[in-house]
């Protein structure tokens, strides 16, 4: 049985890729957690106070924030091996991400006009760098992880 990429690691890597993915679906599951309650201080605690605009930029700042405490907590039990396992796991995440923010919206029949209106910047909707964060996230907590030690 040949082994996996990691050092001290027995896992055939097919097994081993298996186990990072599923991992990774799971912490994504915890990414999908924090983003409704985020979305939720932001509804009842932040929206009535700050207005709509401001509170959805001050969300997506601190959904970015929880995004990247996630990634860092969770990167060695993923454990990626190579800057491409990161990579693939922020694509993974990147379009989980997609699929269920306008699979859920348009099965709720939400136009796609409202759907891309938090994508634009030139309005002072931020949800894109959401995006950016949470493809960047895996690599971004390997490479601190790896220099924290």
């Amino acid at each position: 049985m040949a082994s996996c990429r990691r050092p001290r690691c027995s896992l055939s890597p097919v097994r081993y890729t298996a186990r990072m993915t599923l991992r990774a679906l799971q912490v994504w599951f915890a990414l999908l957690v924090a983003a409704f309650l985020n979305g939720t201080f932001r509804e009842v605690v932040l929206a009535p106070r700050f207005g709509v605009l401001r509170s959805n930029q001050f969300s997506v700042v601190l959904l970015c924030i929880l995004i990247l405490v996630i990634a860092f907590a969770s990167i060695r039990w993923i454990a990626p091996a190579t800057i491409r396992d990161a990579a693939t796991i922020g694509g993974l995440w990147l379009v989980l991400t997609l699929i269920f923010e306008f699979g859920f919206g348009r099965l709720r029949g939400t136009p796609w006009s409202v759907l891309l209106h938090d994508y634009n910047l030139l309005a002072g909707r931020l949800w894109i760098f959401v995006l950016v964060v949470t493809l960047a996230a895996p690599y971004v907590a390997m490479r601190a992880r790896h220099v924290a030690g």
